[in-house]
């Protein structure tokens, strides 16, 4: 992927190198955790005194925090993939919705640190609050995408920032809202069901995003999406479990087999459609 030396984006609220404690919400990680307070910002109770003093900062703040030049370069390259997003969506908003689009900020943490959602580690991966509006990332997760997971290439990391993106790009079509009300009236069997629907269409999403920044800016190289389908395989429910030492159970996916990963990541390469995205209205997932 051709990224550096390129723009960067303002919409970064960098909190590494900062201390303090966080307040554990249900104790859920993972890229699902998105929805974890979703009953609560149904109800429109105010979840904002869940983030203390480590969880505040301003866009495109670094708090004069230096890492290592590996995280320092993994900050950068964030940023630069968070400003082709932002680029990328605000034209398939225009082109495909027919509304303005919102870019989300995305908060660079070291450890831990503190969202409305809950806590942020190194543990829970990278995730997306829709009460804050915010994606969630510790670089180090890019060097456990490689050396746990065997997913290398800046492409296969930024991958892994499009899918955060692209739950917000549901958030502002309203799609998680709908599907946070259905969650919470439904078994788990079936809120997992759905959450599977939700990460399967921001797989797609990223597809679509990742056609799109190749056509508009030109950044793809050989082997990008190669990158990417390795990641989306290495973190698929199947995999992930069979890894761990346990047999598949489908009713405890949240998030889709390898193959659907792949699969739905490929459609929105192929497609470039927001529609040919519809994973609430296929039966064929």
């Amino acid at each position: 992927m051709k990224w550096q030396g390129r723009r960067g984006s303002r919409n970064i609220e960098d909190r590494r190198g900062r201390s303090g404690t966080a307040r554990t919400v249900g104790g859920v990680g993972g890229i699902g955790l998105l929805l974890i307070l979703g009953i609560g910002w149904l109800l429109g109770i105010d979840t904002s005194a869940l983030v203390g003093p480590a969880g505040q900062g301003n866009p495109g703040t670094t708090g004069g925090y230096t890492g290592s030049a590996e995280e320092e370069a993994a900050a950068q390259f964030v940023s630069v993939v968070l400003a082709d997003t932002e680029q990328v969506w605000s034209h398939i908003f225009e082109t495909q919705v027919g509304t303005p689009y919102q870019p989300p900020v995305l908060v660079l943490f070291s450890g831990v640190t503190q969202s409305p959602c809950g806590n942020a580690s190194g543990a829970t991966g990278p995730f997306y609050c829709p009460v804050d509006q915010k994606a969630y990332l510790d670089t180090a997760f890019f060097a456990e995408l490689r050396d746990r997971f065997g997913a290398s290439g800046d492409f296969a990391a930024a991958y892994v920032v499009a899918h955060e993106i692209a739950h917000h790009v549901q958030n502002e079509l309203g799609i998680l809202s709908q599907a946070n009300q259905i969650r919470a009236q439904v078994s788990q069997a079936e809120s997992n069901a759905i959450s599977v629907r939700i990460e399967l269409q921001a797989d797609c999403y990223s597809g679509v995003w990742a056609r799109a920044a190749h056509e508009q800016l030109g950044t793809l190289e050989r082997g990008d999406l190669q990158e990417a389908l390795v990641a989306a395989r290495e973190i698929g429910d199947d995999t992930l479990q069979r890894e761990a030492g346990r047999v598949p159970r489908p009713h405890t996916f949240t998030h889709g087999t390898s193959e659907q990963r792949q699969r739905w990541f490929a459609i929105g390469v192929e497609t470039g459609d927001l529609t040919a995205c519809d994973t609430f209205g296929t039966d064929r997932l």
